[in-house]
């Protein structure tokens, strides 16, 4: 059974950082690009960012050079740092898991929420 738990959501000023991490199991951790998404009150999810084992990287462009995703194959682990934070970066964040050459993200973690006050 696949499960991805997210934690290290919470409430920041703006201009503050927090760093969300995702721990991965029941699965090739190896053979998945990881990525975060984001949803706030009323708009879609989105994408913030994706990285697969082999390095390839995306970015949300609402959030290049503030956010950085990273992972650690040796622990099944993917994390998010989010500097310079700003009111709307408020949104529930969710890890997302797709085979790598998948077209969709077939996992997802239950969500934690992060809030950036003004």
């Amino acid at each position: 059974q696949v499960q991805l738990v997210e934690s290290g959501g919470g409430l920041v000023e703006a201009g503050g950082s927090l760093r969300l991490s995702c721990a991965a199991s029941g699965l090739t951790f190896s053979n998945y690009v990881m990525g975060w998404y984001r949803q706030a009150p009323g708009k879609e999810r989105e994408l913030v960012a994706s990285k697969s084992s082999g390095g390839s990287t995306y970015y949300a462009d609402s959030v290049k050079d503030r956010f950085t995703i990273s992972r650690d194959n040796a622990k099944n682990t993917v994390y998010l740092q989010m500097n310079s934070l700003k009111p709307e970066d408020t949104a529930v964040y969710y890890c997302a898991a797709k085979l790598r050459g998948g077209s969709t993200y077939r996992y997802w973690g239950q969500g934690t929420q992060v809030t950036v006050s003004s």
